[in-house]
């Protein structure tokens, strides 16, 4: 077992062990190691106290201005006033018949104090806050750890303040040994061609920096590190695709392909044709097709999807389109049966002898409605399905899903993608569009098991569309 996947109890003990379990989700030893400070304090650069707002826990770096100690009016007891100052901005530290506080609490003193903001009668307090002193040592158990250094600050919780965790921190980095860095992410290779420091030294970099420079350095390790394990999955991902077993779909010569082909009242624009070519190619293929066809509205995705659809239907298959809303579904289903005319009533009095039927399947749908698409689409009447999250219900079923469409990819999660995909028998190729301008080194990160294709420019008679970035007022 790796240092990294030790129990936190054997680290730093029970007590503390549930303390950053229950509050911060915290197990093992790479967990607490992976919870990075939020922000860093220096010596003798105070908190912002006019930032505090009533109802947050906070740790402030602040110094002791005044201390005051006098007898409560209505019980028995004395009350402990501790005014703390960053030049700017006042707030007391209240604590209730704990007048031994005083001999520490002095004025001049610094140090970090956590609790609960709260005001009473027009002043910022917090009442009994958990501190630790910085400039004392029979207080701050490693005052060499704040000297010229940065001070870590964590999140708070209402029983974690931020220095505890920050010793528990350094219990467990103390542990550590050169050996923590066999289970490092980044290969050697890519550390040494970038300069860049092995695990161990990143988290002493991060939890007990000397300088803005370590921190800086251990950050820039830490981007490296998200990036190649996000590609490494992106890549492991692909790898499964290419092995996994999918049925090509060619289209046949003289189908309903090329019946559409001839009767399209428009010539199609270069950037539809070349991206309808990487279409045909993915889809003879033996694995699955896994493509992102992003473009502007209006730029002609849904012809080049019809296309890849009906080369599907071609060879026998059929294809399904999930759109986000009732809206869209209904839309894409009157857009596809106009262009496809005669073609989109295969099997019925006049349609086209080459045609299939466009089946739409909605959740607003009536019983009878209803009925007619799940039969066209189970008996393989309907080589086209338009419809909404209906389409993942457990009775809709396919003879042989071929293609899944899905419109605007970022409104449905990977799982209701993989249950539709799972209607199928054999894994069935995927298109994802999307209306979304996507920048090349975005769309590579997030969607990066997928090829992208792009439709550049628009059909002819059709406005460009200026997307813009608006700050928010």
């Amino acid at each position: 077992m790796s240092r990294l996947q030790e129990p936190l109890a054997h680290a730093i003990g029970d007590k503390t062990a549930k303390v950053l379990a229950d509050g911060l989700g915290l197990h093992t030893v790479g967990e607490l190691l992976r919870h990075y400070p939020r922000r860093y304090a220096e010596r003798g650069r105070f908190t912002d106290l006019a930032e505090l707002r009533p109802d947050e826990h906070v740790t402030v770096l602040a110094e002791i201005a005044a201390v005051s100690r006098r007898p409560m009016r209505h019980r028995r007891g004395s009350l402990l006033e501790v005014v703390v100052t960053d030049g700017h901005g006042r707030l007391t530290l209240t604590f209730f018949n704990q007048a031994w506080r005083e001999q520490e609490l002095r004025a001049g003193r610094r140090g970090l104090f956590a609790g609960k903001v709260s005001s009473f009668r027009g002043k910022v307090q917090l009442t009994h806050p958990d501190y630790q002193l910085l400039d004392d040592e029979d207080v701050v158990e490693d005052p060499a750890a704040f000297t010229d250094a940065l001070i870590p600050v964590y999140a708070a919780t209402t029983v974690l303040p931020s220095w505890r965790l920050a010793k528990a921190v350094r219990t467990v980095l103390d542990t550590l040994d050169e050996t923590v860095d066999d289970a490092d992410p980044l290969p050697e290779l890519v550390r040494a061609r970038h300069r860049l420091p092995r695990l161990r030294a990143m988290l002493e970099f991060l939890h007990q920096p000397r300088s803005a420079q370590d921190v800086a350095m251990a950050r820039r390790r830490l981007r490296w590190e998200e990036a190649f394990l996000l590609q490494t999955v992106l890549a492991q991902r692909r790898a499964a695709i290419e092995a996994t077993p999918a049925t090509p779909r060619r289209a046949a010569p003289g189908g309903l392909l090329e019946a559409f082909d001839a009767r399209l009242p428009f010539t199609l624009t270069a950037g539809q044709r070349e991206v309808g070519a990487e279409l045909a190619a993915d889809l003879a293929q033996h694995h699955p097709m896994h493509r992102l066809l992003q473009g502007e509205v209006g730029s002609g995705k849904t012809v080049v999807a019809l296309r890849a659809m009906l080369a599907v239907v071609d060879a026998g298959g059929q294809a399904a389109l999930l759109a986000p809303t009732e809206v869209l579904a209904q839309q894409h289903h009157r857009v596809l049966t106009a262009l496809l005319g005669p073609l989109a009533e295969g099997g019925l009095l006049g349609g086209a002898e080459s045609g299939t039927r466009v089946a739409l399947l909605t959740g607003s749908q009536g019983a009878a409605a209803r009925r007619r698409a799940l039969l066209d689409a189970a008996s393989g009447d309907a080589g086209i399905v338009v419809g909404t999250h209906a389409l993942l219900e457990e009775d809709v079923a396919f003879v042989d899903l071929g293609l899944v469409v899905v419109d605007e990819q970022h409104r449905f999660g990977v799982e209701q993608r993989d249950i539709l995909r799972a209607k199928a028998d054999k894994p069935p190729h995927l298109l994802v569009m999307t209306a979304t301008p996507i920048p090349r080194t975005v769309a590579m990160t997030v969607f990066g098991d997928l090829e992208i294709s792009t439709l550049q420019e628009l059909p002819e008679g059709r406005s460009i569309v200026a997307t813009h970035v608006v700050p928010v007022a």
